[in-house]
């Protein structure tokens, strides 16, 4: 534990008081979002981020110790563990080091290695190696050597050759040095298959060579993606002149008699035969692991700020799923997101019925006291936005609609949580209340839908599955428990992201919900079957009553810190408390202190309060109308890492290339931009009306 303890001292720079607390607080079962917010004072104030960082770094760390005990057990049933190569083992800091040492050890050679060692070649190699002697004489050497399998010497000095030349594949130092070169000036060539498409998505892989260094890891899962289709082939490429120039140099000494010229021969075989192959193979591993990662944590970055969202709170919102044949599906959702009506109406092709749609959503507008509009970007959302803002300046209506992202609706309403929580409607209809509920609380809907579904990323199909399904769930995990969740109105899936409550915990909070009521108190949850103490302890502090016994229980304040709060309510004015009187009295950190009484002024403080507000609209835009040069205003959709994509009203998302964001030179589109971001101003740079796309600028 102490190897791991300084490991992680290194890498995260925390003081080792606080490595011991936050361990010691993870082995007690204690959950990621409780230490951050209820033990910053065991932490010194360690972030979520922080401590999901700490987790990966602690198991990389225990794996790594686990695995080294490993090798040296196995090395010492082996009989050739030795105090050196035992210092090698315990000094390795990664896997990869530890991989190489034990490699040599691994019965796995090449063929032509076995076959040598099999016929006892191994102390011609080491005559050969010594390179002391002459060609002539290691020829009289090699004749020693011979046997009913080696005929003469020249297949005994070629035997040797091979054992040599795996010798030189398993030296450490040789293969970091490869592997540093291949890293640094490795070239990444892609050439078209048979089957290539000239004018298919791939044509810039036709022929393409890229430093691996530099390749930006979008451009990797583009080129593994065609290569997964049988569009390109791809290999690694290095020039071996210069290698085979320092192999000379450093590898031959300059006492060396002629016969160098073997273990020349055979340093070369080696390189290319088996080293070179083997990290060219670990080279395009790395490139797609490290593309993969890097693209799993976009994904993070973006469904962070697409659920971080804020509410339309205190209003009765009607929700739209757009359609040509079928019409559009029309739904009513309270303040409270309890659905109240629907329709289908006939506003775009092919029937175009703007007299009977309109009426339709005039009464709805006037029986429900509708006050905002909530319109899918799916197929038809342009005409329906047209019908809206017709609609509305028609009737001068006190009313404005909004877009939003319909990726993964249909997703919900087939799912096993919508035939829950809508039993008897239509499944085109539970699509409306998606669309209707991503306007009024986007993280309560959209955690109903698998975030592999949302479509905030690129590539996702082509990442490790297992390690972005984790990091979904994290950022999902880390941003409901910071948000807060209501005990009494939230869906099990909403509620099985909180701190310790599993799915199961969730589907019994409900249940308890249904047959009991609404909860009164926090302390109500330890009635529900299956929370403990310590689940309890765990999940309290994130969960909330708005009309409750207590206005603490709207609070984020900890029960276990209800006595404090309850003395501070009795002050008159909460800013000026002698925070360090009330600390020492309730044996507290002056930082919890101050985070009681932040609650304490502002109960059922929801963070997305102080984030933009979404934009409404009342207007429209047609791709026939614009030209090179207008302005628009828009929201960004999505993020990647070559660009971004804005609704500015059309059926297609425009696209801002990285390069059009800022004067400065900038890495990622995520420094100057956020997915849900509104742009007040952006310029059209390019129209291609028969692909329907749109090419933009930041003004």
């Amino acid at each position: 534990m102490n190897k791991i303890i300084e490991t992680i001292k290194l890498k995260t720079s925390m003081q080792e008081k606080y490595i011991k607390n936050i361990l010691k607080l993870l082995e007690e079962g204690c959950t990621i979002p409780f230490i951050a917010r209820y033990r910053k004072d065991l932490t010194g104030n360690a972030t979520d981020e922080q401590l999901r960082e700490f987790s990966e770094i602690y198991e990389y760390s225990k794996k790594l110790e686990e695995k080294k005990e490993e090798i040296k057990q196995n090395l010492l049933q082996k009989e050739v563990l030795t105090s050196q190569l035992e210092l090698q083992i315990n000094q390795a800091k990664t896997l990869v080091e530890l991989d190489d040492i034990y490699s040599v050890f691994k019965v796995a050679k090449s063929s032509r290695t076995l076959k040598a060692l099999e016929n006892n070649l191994e102390g011609l190699a080491n005559i050969i190696q010594s390179m002391k002697y002459n060609i002539e004489e290691i020829k009289q050497k090699a004749k020693t050597f011979l046997n009913e399998n080696i005929k003469n010497e020249q297949e005994a000095i070629d035997g040797a050759k091979d054992i040599i030349a795996q010798r030189y594949a398993d030296d450490l130092k040789s293969k970091e040095i490869i592997r540093n070169i291949l890293e640094n000036h490795a070239l990444l060539e892609c050439k078209a298959t048979k089957t290539f498409e000239e004018e298919g998505v791939y044509k810039l892989y036709k022929e393409f060579s890229q430093k691996v260094k530099f390749i930006p890891s979008y451009r990797v899962l583009a080129i593994l993606r065609a290569v997964s289709e049988k569009q390109i082939s791809v290999k690694v490429e290095i020039d071996e002149t210069q290698i085979i120039e320092n192999i000379k140099k450093y590898k031959i000494p300059s006492f060396a008699k002629e016969s160098s010229i073997f273990v020349l021969e055979a340093y070369i075989d080696g390189l290319k035969r088996l080293l070179l192959p083997s990290l060219k193979r670990e080279v395009l591993t790395n490139l797609k692991e490290k593309a993969s990662n890097d693209a799993i944590v976009l994904f993070g970055k973006n469904l962070h700020q697409l659920l971080i969202t804020p509410p339309v709170v205190n209003q009765v919102i009607l929700g739209v799923d757009p359609g040509y044949k079928t019409g559009c599906k029309i739904c009513v959702i309270d303040e409270d997101a309890k659905f109240l009506d629907s329709a289908v109406i006939y506003p775009t092709k092919p029937q175009e019925d703007y007299e009977n749609s309109a009426k339709t959503i005039l009464a709805l507008i006037k029986k429900y006291k509708v006050s905002a509009v909530a319109i899918g970007n799916g197929t038809a959302s342009n005409e329906t936005a047209s019908f809206f803002a017709r609609l509305i300046k028609e009737n001068s209506l006190e009313l404005k609609f909004a877009v939003v992202s319909e990726i993964g609706a249909s997703v919900y309403s087939a799912s096993k949580i919508a035939n829950i929580e809508y039993p008897n409607l239509d499944v085109t209809i539970k699509g409306a209340i998606s669309i209707a509920s991503r306007l009024r609380d986007p993280l309560s809907a959209l955690v109903k839908i698998d975030a592999k579904s949302l479509g905030v990323g690129q590539y996702q199909h082509d990442v490790n599955q297992t390690k972005l399904e984790k990091k979904l769930n994290e950022v999902t995990e880390d941003l409901v428990n910071k948000v807060g969740v209501d005990l009494n109105s939230a869906s099990y899936k909403l509620l099985s992201f909180v701190s310790a409550i599993s799915l199961k915990l969730a589907q019994n909070i409900v249940e308890y919900r249904q047959v009991n009521g609404k909860f009164k108190t926090k302390s109500e949850l330890l009635k529900v079957k299956g929370i403990g103490s310590k689940a309890y302890e765990q999940a309290v502090g994130f969960l909330r009553i708005k009309d409750g016994l207590s206005i603490l229980d709207n609070t984020a304040v900890h029960p276990e810190n209800y006595d404090l709060a309850k003395d501070l309510l009795t002050q008159g004015d909460l800013k000026a408390v002698n925070k360090q009187e009330f600390a020492l009295k309730y044996n507290v950190s002056i930082q919890t202190c101050e985070d009681v009484i932040k609650e304490l002024l502002k109960p059922g403080f929801d963070i997305r309060e102080e984030l933009p507000a979404t934009v409404f609209r009342d207007d429209e835009v047609t791709l026939e109308s614009l030209k090179q040069g207008d302005e628009l205003s828009g929201v960004v959709r999505n993020l990647t890492d070559f660009g971004a994509f804005v609704d500015v009203g059309l059926k297609n998302d425009g696209m801002i290339h990285i390069s059009k964001m800022s004067e400065k030179r900038i890495s990622h589109p995520m420094e100057v931009l956020s997915i849900n971001q509104y742009l007040p101003r952006i310029k059209v740079e390019s129209i291609d009306r028969q692909r329907a796309k749109v090419s933009l600028s930041l003004i």
